[in-house]
């Protein structure tokens, strides 16, 4: 099959008791099209890569590093059978639900051409959170999805446009080197191996490289 957009999945405020702000729009809903473009930085840019998409946590999420999540319809299917309950599109937080392309085998830095307008490059992992926690209800939710590792990928805006579900996806540029979403996911996890993998091949920005290198100095001195 393949590879392309299911749907587009953008948020509103709604009230969110997991965080000290106090909203969120991690519940996304299909839409007909979005325009996607590069949101600036996470404190004063415009939050979203997507317009009318609503972030609530600014200072954890948003900004032109983390403009775009998308997770494959493939890997909702895996969560449906494990947990016994439907997941829609979008029910997790993605903005794409995409569907025959691996995200999770994507390499920080890989760049993706979204239907004839659109080009993301993948900068890496989706990390749960408190609300990401109580938007499943599900107790242990947190190491429970870290435990499987694959985490969906998050990507910057660098042609933006619009997009719509059907368009096609197209890897036309694979990052040279081996680190891929799961291993950075790992990293930031504390997993020293990882980090030190991450660190060497130096493909995310300073103050990303620098805080694994607080992880490794902090559990192999």
């Amino acid at each position: 099959m393949p590879a392309s957009i299911i749907t587009v999945n953008v948020g509103s405020s709604e009230p969110n008791a997991a965080k000290a702000v106090g909203v969120t729009g991690i519940h996304k809903l299909p839409v007909e099209s979005a325009v996607l473009r590069a949101p600036g930085p996470k404190t004063g840019g415009l939050g979203s890569g997507l317009v009318g998409d609503f972030i609530g946590d600014r200072r954890s999420h948003g900004g032109d590093r983390q403009a775009v999540y998308a997770f494959a319809r493939e890997e909702l299917d895996f969560w449906e059978a494990r947990l016994g309950r439907t997941l829609a599109n979008g029910f997790i937080g993605e903005n794409l639900t995409t569907t025959g392309i691996d995200v999770d085998a994507a390499l920080v830095g890989d760049q993706w051409r979204i239907g004839d307008e659109v080009l993301l490059e993948v900068t890496g992992p989706r990390l749960p959170c408190a609300t990401f926690s109580a938007r499943m209800g599900i107790p242990g939710w947190l190491r429970t999805f870290s435990e499987v590792g694959r985490s969906g990928a998050y990507l910057a805006v660098v042609t933006g446009g619009t997009v719509r579900p059907g368009d096609g996806i197209e890897v036309v540029r694979r990052a040279d080197h081996d680190v891929d979403v799961p291993m950075t996911f790992r990293a930031f996890l504390g997993d020293v191996d990882a980090a030190e993998q991450v660190i060497a091949v130096g493909c995310l920005p300073d103050d990303e490289l620098d805080y694994l290198r607080h992880v490794v100095a902090r559990r192999r001195p």
